[in-house]
């Protein structure tokens, strides 16, 4: 057995402690080393020979009885039932009735819809103001470089508005046909 967690190890090492020793022999202790072996991060293991655990410079535990805890089997997957994976991921109740889900769509369409009006002109209001990479100087930008910061910053708007334009028309059509 592995163990790499040090909180894991802790615990062990508290079980080792708290549950009595007496029932291990010493011939079935000098059969399982336990060997702490160095590096980030820190090993604890029983599956190395001592020639192994010398050549990785590990060193045996000695003094605390070990106990190791058995990992719990995972719960193997429920089997689908037979038909449709999407009706059978939900309960018979909980299914939406095709009109209800259509007004939904629709409701969602209209609203990236308008999203995608306002972010359009959004745009065409910042590439006004871009003037093809000419913006007006304002009176403020006495020294070249706040007007190239300006120019630069409003090109970078430019992109991202486009780049959500881009992502409400994906958006827009994913939903189904109305």
């Amino acid at each position: 057995m592995t163990v790499r967690s040090p909180a894991l190890w802790t615990c062990l090492l508290l079980a080792a402690v708290a549950l009595p020793s007496a029932a291990q022999t010493p011939a079935a202790a000098a059969a399982s080393q336990v060997y702490r072996c160095p590096g980030p991060p820190v090993l604890y293991t029983d599956a190395l020979s001592p020639q192994e655990a010398r050549e990785k410079g590990c060193r045996t535990i000695e003094g605390t009885p070990i106990t190791i805890i058995q990992a719990r089997p995972k719960p193997a997957p429920a089997k689908a039932e037979a038909g449709n994976g999407a009706s059978a991921a939900r309960p018979a109740d909980s299914k939406v009735d095709p009109s209800a889900q259509r007004q939904r769509d629709g409701e969602a369409r209209r609203i990236l819809q308008d999203e995608l009006k306002k972010e359009e002109d959004k745009l065409l209001v910042l590439q006004k103001d871009y003037n093809n990479g000419e913006p007006e100087r304002r009176g403020d930008e006495r020294n070249y470089q706040r007007y190239i910061d300006r120019v630069a910053e409003m090109k970078l708007a430019i992109a991202r508005k486009e780049a959500d334009i881009a992502a409400l028309k994906r958006e827009i059509a994913k939903l189904p046909a109305p």
